[in-house]
């Protein structure tokens, strides 16, 4: 901290608070501009241009500037503060946070407000703050109304201890949102005097010697996080009896099925390896590698005759699966046919079990036994072995579905995510939007190594996700990774258009926005809706016309339209942030899926 001690409570507090955080381990914030909040703003703004590892970005828009914190927190693996005003600036941040509980991402979010004597009075932008987000946060604490007092330089420190611990899964739990409601009164600004005529402060507001934070977590590794073949298991967090590792007696015909942020993906993958499982991974699992993973294994879950001939005995879950109909149907057919379903918990009272089937969930597992001779097929039979039928069937549909999209020059939707998958450089990030471009990945992403998959599939909505692949992107730049892309539908595109506008003192990384734009709700021509052709177009298709490059301008920021395949790598190379537009007709996207899934369901049949 600084030596001068400021006289105003409302600043001590803020630069206390803000020095404690930085202390713990605090290096993004992200603020909305307001007046309640001016003590944090200035209190971060200093300790950002102190040379120092705190690093502060600015966001007119309160939804877009929570979403850009998210990002930052999902790709950076750490707290990040998000910081406003009082009142209805508070309430846009609940989108971010919701998200930001499904999907266990660490967001400190201090939300300014009235002190108590103006609440209830009609007082300007003061609304009832107290536990705004409900059970969406880990944690939830206000503030005392800062005073010139001895004891509030313990409190304060203490208080941004515990809410960090909090937020990371220090302190034993899963990570996720913290909410401290800050209550302040006037003088807002450094440099007026306490009210209260206090000339100095009345105790040091120091903080530990050397740094060190007020309160440290001793966290226990997780009993299942050791290295080694058979092995799976997060790592991290605070060690207890949940956590021991489950022994999985070994068995040919097992399955893993790895769905959003799965806590241990090279766990995992050892685990394939080791077991010779074949692994039906989400793209952003983390898992989507090595040569057990399959590309096109979900149009091998949707075939009835590859499923009814490969009957998994053991299925094991990791992440939140659930991306595709497919998905859920496989795990209800597998319970039915007496399958052993073991779910890979992310945390602690957190796991995955979409359709209820799950027989065991573990914190940790261990593989026992060693693989033995196949107990179905194998080379006495003639027929190839489990994981090589898994691997034949999948090289056939994804081989079928290649060629498929192959059949011309123009950039289809499909062959939009699979040739973008594949024009990124290793060491580069993919943000994926949640309707059809996560989807379209998940079908065509080619299994790769180098390639970093992210997406908002906690609630999985498709609010805030310019801010939220900007702000992964700067913490993917700043630790050293590639460039950045995001892969969007338009209507994600424009329901954060605020996310394109920033100041030009603000960071920007080297981000291209890909959008797919079939004017409007793709994704509902792919589900039953499509058959109530009188209302679709309005009510489901919502047409919008808009001009993605007229935006683009009045953002100042690049904008090119692609319409062939041969031209998308040379749009997508650039700095800084800008826009590949991909125009796209909705019924001719449905038509093509259907030859799609017509010629991999072919194609699988031929391996039968």
């Amino acid at each position: 901290m600084a030596s001068a001690q400021p006289l105003n409570p409302s600043t001590a507090f803020a630069v206390t608070l803000v020095d404690e955080l930085v202390r713990c381990g605090l290096r993004e914030a992200v603020l909305a501009p307001g007046s309640r909040s001016a003590p944090l703003a200035i209190a971060l703004w200093e300790k950002a241009g102190q040379g120092g590892a705190l690093r502060l970005h600015v966001r007119v828009d309160e939804r877009s500037a929570a979403f850009l914190a998210l990002g930052l927190a999902k790709a950076g693996g750490r707290p990040v503060a998000v910081v406003c005003t009082s009142g209805t600036a508070a309430a846009n941040f609940h989108p971010a946070v919701i998200e930001a509980d499904e999907s266990g991402v660490a967001l400190l979010v201090l939300t300014a407000d009235r002190p108590p004597e103006l609440r209830g009075t009609g007082a300007n932008q003061a609304i009832d703050q107290l536990k705004l987000y409900g059970g969406a946060v880990r944690w939830f604490a206000e503030a005392g109304v800062p005073e010139a007092r001895p004891g509030m330089n313990p409190y304060w420190r203490s208080l941004a201890c515990r809410a960090w611990a909090a937020a990371a899964g220090t302190d034993g739990g899963f990570p996720g949102p913290v909410h401290l409601n800050l209550p302040l009164r006037e003088p807002l600004v450094p440099g007026l005097p306490d009210p209260a005529g206090n000339r100095s402060w009345p105790e040091p507001l120091d903080g530990r010697p050397d740094g060190a934070p007020w309160t440290r977590w001793a966290a226990a590794s997780m009993g299942g996080a050791a290295s080694g073949p058979g092995l799976a298991g997060p790592s991290g967090q605070a060690g207890a009896a949940w956590a021991e590792p489950l022994g999985l007696p070994w068995t040919e015909r097992g399955v893993i099925l790895a769905g959003d942020g799965a806590a241990d993906p090279p766990g995992l993958l050892r685990l394939a390896a080791a077991a010779g499982w074949p692994v039906l991974a989400e793209p952003s699992s983390g898992v989507r590698q090595g040569r057990h993973a399959l590309a096109a294994y979900s149009y091998l879950l949707e075939h009835p005759g590859f499923l009814a001939a490969n009957r998994p005995d053991l299925v094991v879950c990791a992440g939140r699966p659930g991306l595709s109909r497919g998905q859920t149907a496989f795990l209800r057919q597998a319970a039915a046919d007496g399958a052993r379903q073991v779910v890979l918990a992310q945390g602690p009272a957190r796991w995955a079990d979409p359709v209820r089937t799950a027989t065991d969930v573990a914190a940790a597992l261990r593989l026992t036994g060693t693989p033995g001779r196949p107990a179905r097929g194998g080379p006495r039979s003639g027929r190839p072995g489990w994981l090589a039928r898994w691997q034949e069937a999948d090289a056939a549909a994804r081989g079928a579905a290649d060629a498929v999209l192959d059949a011309g020059g123009e950039l289809t939707e499909p062959r939009l995510a699979r040739d973008l998958g594949a024009a990124l450089p290793d060491g580069a990030l993919l943000w994926a939007a949640s309707s059809l471009p996560i989807r379209d990945l998940d079908r065509h992403l080619a299994v790769r190594d180098g390639l970093r998959v992210l997406a908002s599939r906690g609630a999985s909505g498709i609010d805030g996700l310019v801010s939220s692949a900007t702000g992964a992107a700067l913490a993917h730049q700043a630790a050293g990774g590639g460039p950045a892309a995001a892969l969007l539908g338009d209507l994600a595109f424009l329901h954060d258009s605020p996310g394109l506008f920033a100041g030009p003192e603000e960071a920007r990384p080297n981000l291209v926005l890909v959008v797919a734009n079939n004017d409007g709700g793709g994704i509902f021509s792919t589900l039953e809706q499509a058959a109530v052709p009188a209302p679709f177009e309005r009510v489901f298709g919502t047409p919008h016309r808009a001009q993605l490059a007229g935006l683009a301008a009045a953002a100042g920021i690049g904008h090119v339209a692609v319409t062939r395949a041969a031209d998308l790598p040379a749009a997508l190379k650039g700095d800084g942030i800008r826009i590949v537009e991909v125009p796209a007709d909705r019924a001719a996207g449905i038509a093509l899926r259907r030859r799609l899934a017509g010629a991999a369901a072919l194609a699988v049949t031929a391996q039968l």
